[in-house]
């Protein structure tokens, strides 16, 4: 296998750019005070990334993951993700041993 150096440089920078990001938030946020609306907004990202990973396979498959999509949608509202995620994938799992 060869690795091209173009190919190569792309990596890096991906990398450099996903260390940075993931850095300098931690380095950001010793200088932002969180007040309650702010707090609300940081908790609510989990779920809205869960959501937005989870929806494409809620419209592009079928029933089984629909169903289980809208129920760990539901439950990612009162639940801690890894939680919700576990309901999600043991749904899906019993309503395509179900048939669906």
């Amino acid at each position: 296998m060869t690795l091209d150096f173009s190919t190569l440089l792309a990596i890096l920078a991906m990398a450099a750019a996903t260390i940075f990001t993931r850095i300098s938030g931690l380095v950001l946020i010793r200088y932002v005070e969180i007040d309650e609306r702010r707090k609300t907004a940081i908790e609510a990202i989990p779920p809205a990334v869960l959501m937005a990973v989870i929806a494409p396979t809620a419209f592009a498959a079928g029933w089984a993951e629909t169903l289980a999509c809208a129920v760990t949608a539901i439950v990612a509202r009162r639940l801690p993700m890894l939680a919700s995620v576990v309901i999600g994938v043991a749904t899906v799992a019993l309503l395509r041993a179900a048939g669906f």
